[in-house]
C-alpha cells in the first residue's frame, strides 16, 4: 500500500498476520525513505521499542494515546520530529541510565560510524541524541539555526540514517553522554 499511496506517515502495528510491524518498518524505511513510520501498539517492551527505532521508525506510541495527542504526533512526525509516548521515553531513559554489565556489541560499530563526523558534526549529533531542537542546538553551540540545519543534514547523510532517533541510538550505542 505504501508504494501505491505514498503516504507521509504510516501508523504501524507490531503484531500483524502476514508480516510483523518491525519487518514492515524495515521495508518502508529502505524502500520509501520519505514515508515516516509511527509504531502504534499495546506492547512497549524495550526490545520492541529499540527494534522499531533501529529499523527506522520515527515514533513509538501506545494505543492508549489520546486522539488529540495521536493527531499531534502524526503532524510532528510529518514535520520531521520524532515522537515517543511518555512510558516509552521513561523506558528508554531507564535503559540508558542502567550500568551496562557487559560490553555493548554495537558500541564499536557506532563509534566507527561516528568517527566519520567532524568535531562540530559530532557535537550536533550528541545534541540531537539528547533530543535538542535545532533552536536549542543553535543556542548551545553558538550557531545560527540555518547552520544547525546544514549540520543536521550532513550528520544524517554521513551516518546513512533517516531521522534524529536513529542518530540518538548511535550516540547511545557509542557511549557518548546524552
Amino acid at each position: 500500500m505504501v508504494a501505491e499511496t505514498r503516504p507521509d506517515v504510516v501508523l504501524m502495528d507490531i503484531r500483524m498476520p502476514v508480516l510483523d510491524g518491525i519487518a514492515a518498518t524495515t521495508l518502508i524505511a529502505r524502500d520509501h525513505p520519505d514515508t515516516a513510520v509511527i509504531v502504534l501498539t499495546t506492547f512497549d517492551t524495550d526490545d520492541m521499542v529499540i527494534a522499531a527505532l533501529r529499523e527506522g521508525a520515527s515514533g513509538f506510541l501506545l494505543k492508549s494515546t489520546r486522539p488529540e495527542k495521536l493527531v499531534a504526533a502524526i503532524r510532528g512526525v510529518a514535520a520531521g520530529e520524532p515522537v515517543l509516548s511518555p512510558s516509552v521515553t521513561a523506558l528508554l531513559m531507564s535503559r540508558v541510565s542502567e550500568p551496562d554489565p557487559a560490553p555493548n556489541p554495537a558500541q564499536s560499530a557506532a563509534e566507527k560510524r561516528l568517527a566519520g563526523l567532524t568535531e562540530r558534526e559530532r557535537e550536533v549529533a550528541i545534541a540531537m541524541g539528547r533530543g535538542d531542537s535545532n533552536a536549542e542546538i543553535a543556542k548551545a553551540l553558538f550557531m545560527s539555526v540555518p547552520t544547525v540545519k546544514t549540520h543536521v543534514s550532513r550528520v544524517l547523510t554521513k551516518l546513512h540514517v533517516d531521522n534524529r532517533t536513529q542518530v540518538a541510538l548511535l550516540v547511545h550505542d557509542a557511549g557518548l553522554t546524552m
